[in-house]
């Protein structure tokens, strides 16, 4: 990865001209993040979507610089969401930040086939890039928040999702643990099944670009000792995990956010993968670093191909 830090990252994509288009506007959070941004060299642009008075009122509340930016007054939430992607689609915006508007809503407007966002056959996801001193190297977890309960056919899609991803953050052959509450196949426990099917799917060339092992627990996946421990020796993914891929959102989202939330130096940015542009897809109750950080992931991730 070409870089090993979120300091680092936002180091190299400072200057960058990056205009940021906000559906819901009227969001503290965000607009902090979009401050941070500022401050940080990384905002040239934006254009804020919702209620005026109440985007207007936001603004002012956290000190954001009003003369940057343009306003479009909108009451309804689907409205505000198409009128970010028409933004992004007459060359206004680079990417969206997702501010006080429901992600149905949001991933409405995006999936809409007239404005041509997700190519033909893709599927989107969530993935969440993830940084701590606790761990060696930056990890991603997925899908957090888009597919709620994927075929394995969709696994498929939402590993090469994330392994493109990491290609772009320069990785160039990620390991991916498909993650498990136990490391042995069991025929009562689903995702045991299907984990190893993927990793069976990996060895014959169906999923490129990567290394898939599983089904594998957390411990195992982070941490080589533990592994050891378990008798899981000799492979190349265990203990040293660059994507942890989760078997449905009852099992993501919940990591996802225990992670930012009970995190001791714990780092995030989450973004949704598979669109033709970047999208920073977050919690809406994310803290505000969540958020810059995908800002400047989404900054980095707009200049690959």
């Amino acid at each position: 990865m070409k870089f090993k830090s979120f300091a680092d990252l936002i180091n190299q994509v400072k200057g960058k001209s990056n205009r940021v288009v906000v559906p819901g506007a009227n969001n503290k959070e965000a607009l902090q993040a979009i401050k941070m941004a500022d401050e940080n060299g990384l905002i040239s642009h934006g254009i804020l979507i919702g209620p005026l008075a109440a985007v207007k009122e936001t603004v002012a509340k956290v000190g954001l610089d009003e003369s940057k930016f343009e306003f479009i007054d909108c009451e309804d939430v689907p409205t505000m969401c198409k009128l970010a992607v028409d933004q992004i689609l007459a060359g206004k915006g680079d990417f969206l930040i997702k501010g006080l508007v429901d992600t149905k809503y949001y991933m409405k407007a995006i999936l809409n086939k007239e404005a041509h966002l997700v190519p033909e056959g893709a599927l989107l996801s969530h993935f969440v890039l993830f940084s701590t001193p606790k761990y060696k190297k930056p990890f991603a977890v997925t899908d957090s928040a888009v597919v709620i309960a994927p075929t394995l056919e969709q696994k498929v899609k939402i590993i090469q999702n994330a392994v493109n991803t990491m290609h772009k953050l320069g990785l160039e052959h990620p390991k991916v643990a498909c993650v498990c509450p136990v490391e042995k196949v069991n025929e009562k426990i689903p995702s045991t099944v299907e984990a190893a099917a993927l990793a069976q799917l990996n060895a014959e060339g169906k999923i490129t670009g990567c290394t898939v092992e599983g089904p594998y627990d957390l411990y195992i996946s982070l941490s080589a000792e533990k592994a050891a421990e378990k008798g899981i020796t000799g492979k190349t993914v265990a203990g040293d995990a660059d994507i942890l891929m989760l078997p449905d959102l009852d099992a993501a989202n919940p990591l996802y956010k225990a992670l930012t939330f009970f995190g001791d130096q714990m780092e995030a940015a989450a973004v949704l993968v598979g669109p033709k542009i970047p999208v920073i897809l977050p919690s809406r109750a994310d803290d505000p670093k969540v958020k810059l950080n995908a800002i400047a992931l989404c900054s980095y991730l707009k200049d690959q191909k």
